[in-house]
């Protein structure tokens, strides 16, 4: 107890430190799918892939049948996705980053269902997993 009292502020540093570091990990986020569970949304059918990544990184390789909206261009263009409210969407970036804003502008915009595909495009090839170019 004598060691925390003499040393307030170290200790003060310390917690915030840790917090900050769990801030993270505790910060409220969209749903997330992994590459499996993706795929086994796909193979039911009536799952939208949208692909939020700019349309250079798009055309380089996407997973098949996916729109391409930049994430930028979303809330404008949110609009073009209204048919596909009451399906299961599953949003892709490169890294997933992007991918858990685009889920939380679906959410907002009424989609019950959207999903940010964990790790984003480098996870599912890295599963190995098909992509078109």
């Amino acid at each position: 107890m004598n060691f925390i009292l003499d040393n307030i502020f170290v200790v003060a540093i310390a917690v915030i430190s840790g917090g900050a570091l769990l801030w993270p990990a505790l910060a409220p986020r969209g749903k997330r799918a992994t590459a499996l569970q993706a795929t086994q949304m796909i193979n039911r059918g009536k799952t939208l892939v949208l692909d939020v990544r700019s349309a250079e990184e798009f055309g380089s390789a996407h997973l098949r049948d996916a729109k391409n909206i930049p994430l930028a261009d979303l809330g404008n263009r949110i609009g073009e996705l209204e048919k596909s409210k009451n399906r299961t969407v599953i949003v892709v970036c490169q890294s997933g980053a992007r991918a858990d804003k685009a889920v939380r502008l679906l959410t907002a915009a009424g989609f019950a269902d959207a999903h940010a595909l964990e790790g984003g495009q480098a996870a599912w090839v890295a599963a190995g997993l098909p992509v078109t170019k």
